[in-house]
C-alpha cells in the first residue's frame, strides 16, 4: 500500500441504486449520485462479475450468510488489525475499464489501494463507507437515470391488467338498473 498521491479530482457522492442483469446476463451495478432523486440525472452501470453482484447484495439487503463471503473476510481483516475504511472512489475509466481505489486509515496512517470497483462496492458496502466518482467517469460513462419512465410504464401495465381482470369477472347484469 502506498500513501495517496495528493491530488485534486472533483467528485461526487454515490450510492447502489441496485443490481441488474443486462440483456446478455451480465450483471450491472448502477451507481446513483445521493443527492438526485430516482428517475432523475444519471446513473453509472458497472459490469461485474455474478459473485461480485452477489456479494453487493448481500451487504446492500443485510441477508444473513451461512459463512462469510470474501469481501466480509476483508472487513474482518481490516478491523482486526486496527483498520477501517475511510471511503471508495471510482477513479477513472480506460478503454471501457473502470478502475477504483479504497482508502484505509491504519495504525501507519491513510492507505490507498487499488482495486476492482464490484470489489471496492462491496467492501464499502459492508462496512457504510462513502462511495465516490470522478465527474470525469460519471460524464463519460454515466447514462440517463429511465427509472421514472420504467416505474411509470410498470404502472400503467398494472392498470390495464387490472382493467383486464375486472373485464374478465364482470357481469353485464350488474349495470342494469
Amino acid at each position: 500500500m502506498a500513501p495517496r498521491p495528493s491530488r485534486e479530482v472533483a467528485m461526487v457522492q454515490v450510492r447502489v441504486a441496485g443490481v441488474a442483469l443486462d440483456a446478455s446476463r451480465q450483471h450491472v451495478i448502477l451507481l446513483k449520485p445521493v443527492d438526485e432523486i430516482p428517475g432523475a440525472g444519471k446513473v453509472l452501470p458497472i459490469w461485474i462479475g455474478e459473485q461480485e453482484a452477489t456479494s453487493i447484495l448481500v451487504a446492500v439487503e443485510g441477508a444473513p450468510t451461512p459463512r462469510p463471503l470474501a469481501h466480509d473476510l476483508m472487513k474482518t481483516l481490516l478491523e482486526s488489525m486496527g483498520g477501517a475504511v475511510d471511503r471508495v472512489e471510482v477513479t477513472r475509466i480506460e478503454e471501457g475499464t473502470f478502475y477504483a481505489e479504497v482508502t484505509v486509515t491504519t495504525a501507519l496512517g491513510a492507505r490507498v489501494v487499488d482495486a476492482r470497483p464490484s470489489d471496492a462496492v462491496a467492501l464499502a458496502s459492508r462496512t457504510g463507507s462513502p462511495i465516490w466518482v470522478a465527474d470525469a467517469v460519471m460524464d463519460e460513462a454515466g447514462v440517463t437515470d429511465m427509472l421514472a419512465d420504467a416505474e411509470e410504464t410498470e404502472a400503467a401495465e398494472q392498470k390495464v391488467d387490472e382493467f383486464k381482470r375486472f373485464l374478465d369477472d364482470v357481469d353485464p347484469d350488474d349495470f342494469r338498473s
